[in-house]
């Protein structure tokens, strides 16, 4: 969708279809916005007959439609959505809104929009919430179907504003699409099955992102990483005829002088759980299992679009986790790229065996801060449910930011105890630790995992997410639809882009 900005009166618009945003106050008072008030008179005073008559609640994504024939609005049709009360609005009911509202307008088979903004936030945040929404919302993955795509629609979407507004519009609008291109990449690559998204191609994917937005691009090999010493991922690895990949994207590569932060994201794209193979049902949804390293290169994506001022590098292990005679098995031992010896109790717990190699490689940029992403552990999942994902975090600055990021993306974090008691159930009398409590110990598995990560982390600002919950949806969020969330993607872009702010 072509997203624009327009300082003309809207009611002078030839699009097909007008969107009025109204939000829920005095019903003696139902459309106090100057601009709506414009409409609204023209119209007749259809509109604030829909609000006083109860056909329109104005709660949040209540939408209505409203044909205005034979009055002074030329646009063949006019969709009202509501926002809600004014005291509880947030960028994120404005996402919902404008997704509901577009959502209609395809319904309908709209082609041009033209849309009155809201006046209650500040601009630059309105609009990108405004276009995060729309593209967000307008999502469709068609995937390998034989039938052919549906019609991209709507086809234009302006938004009319003021002139003097125009600046502040035009960075949310640049904001908005960055975020919403992120997250769509995210989205894709996790929908994808895992026969076509494989390490090979996430690299190749990444690889592409960075041609188009100016970000270097390395890709390490399996004699590559067996040079590192990666014996963790590659332990991973060494069941699957589908060699693995390590994956780098860096902005800002030559400025050395800025900060760096640095982003891990697991990438395994198909997880059978090896030898500690999960159940047929437990193994659907497993080409998910690389959401996070998804996550990590739309997020970069969003930080070239953005051109972020630090120093960031995206870091995503890429393997499948196969059964064969060349498989790793429970009680081998393995090393690490930083001398550690880890005994494999489950072959299950194979996404932070990646994840150690890639914090140990973290340390080469002496990163400001390193923030890792995972769809990790089950014991999340009971925790938390999919209302938000798990941080363990050694500092409190990078917690922060993480919150205050996933508050305004509505892709949320909670704060989670990194006890030391957590490193008891994982002690090994053969090896420096094992990479799972075992089935003994049945509680506090996701505190054992980020308790195991620590041990790769030599660096004081660090904060691992666990985002199982969160990987895919069942489509009742109305920007978010059925199927890949493209989670994390606007989290860590929005966390890097508040870190350059502190």
């Amino acid at each position: 969708m072509n997203i624009t900005l327009n300082n003309a009166p809207i009611l002078d618009s030839a699009a097909d279809t007008l969107l009025v945003f109204v939000g829920r106050g005095s019903l003696d008072n139902p459309t106090p916005n100057l601009v709506i008030d414009g409409i609204n008179t023209a119209m007749n005073g259809a509109i604030a007959e829909l609000v006083s008559g109860g056909d329109f609640t104005a709660n949040l994504s209540d939408v209505s439609v409203l044909y205005p024939r034979g009055t002074g609005v030329a646009a063949r049709r006019v969709v009202v959505v509501g926002l809600g009360d004014a005291a509880d609005l947030t960028p994120d009911a404005i996402r919902r809104a404008t997704a509901t509202a577009l959502q209609r307008a395809r319904t309908l088979k709209s082609q041009q929009v033209a849309a009155a903004i809201p006046p209650e936030l500040d601009t630059a945040t309105t609009l990108q919430a405004m276009t995060e929404g729309a593209l967000l919302g307008l999502y469709q993955y068609h995937g390998q179907k034989s039938s052919e795509p549906p019609v991209a629609r709507p086809e234009s979407l302006a938004i009319h504003l003021s002139a003097d507004a125009m600046d502040a519009a035009q960075n949310g609008l640049t904001a908005g699409r960055a975020f919403a291109a992120g997250g769509i990449t995210a989205r894709t690559l996790v929908n994808l099955p895992p026969n076509y998204c494989t390490p090979a191609y996430m690299a190749e994917q990444a690889d592409n992102i960075a041609k188009a937005h100016g970000l270097k691009c390395t890709v390490l090999e399996r004699h590559q990483m067996e040079a590192l010493k990666m014996g963790a991922l590659l332990a991973v690895a060494q069941g699957s005829a589908t060699p693995p990949r390590f994956i780098i994207l860096e902005h800002n590569a030559d400025k050395k002088d800025l900060a760096a932060v640095v982003l891990v994201g697991k990438g395994v794209t198909f997880d059978t759980g090896g030898y500690s193979l999960k159940t047929a049902d437990g193994m659907v949804g497993m080409k998910a299992d690389m959401g996070g390293g998804a996550a990590v290169i739309g997020a970069m994506q969003t930080v070239a679009m953005l051109n972020i001022p630090l120093r960031v590098i995206g870091l995503v292990p890429a393997a499948d986790n196969m059964v064969s005679g060349n498989a790793y098995r429970p009680q081998d031992v393995v090393t690490a790229s930083n001398g550690k010896t880890i005994e494999i109790i489950s072959t299950d717990a194979e996404g932070r065996l990646l994840l150690a190699d890639a914090l140990v490689y973290a340390k080469r940029y002496d990163p400001a801060a390193v923030v890792d992403i995972a769809t990790l552990t089950g014991a999340m999942v009971v925790a938390l449910g999919s209302a938000a994902s798990g941080v363990y975090a050694t500092d409190d600055t990078v917690m922060q930011h993480l919150f205050d990021a996933g508050e305004f993306t509505q892709e949320r974090v909670w704060r989670m105890p990194l006890y030391t008691d957590y490193n008891k159930p994982i002690e090994s009398d053969t090896a420096d630790m094992k990479n799972s409590a075992g089935a003994n110990v049945r509680g506090g598995g996701a505190g054992i995992a980020a308790a195991f990560l620590k041990n790769f982390v030599e660096y004081p600002a660090w904060a691992h997410v666990d985002m199982a919950g969160k990987m895919t949806s069942d489509g009742d969020n109305t920007y978010v639809p059925k199927g890949a969330t493209g989670y994390g993607a606007r989290l860590l872009a929005e966390f890097v882009r508040r870190w350059a702010e502190k």
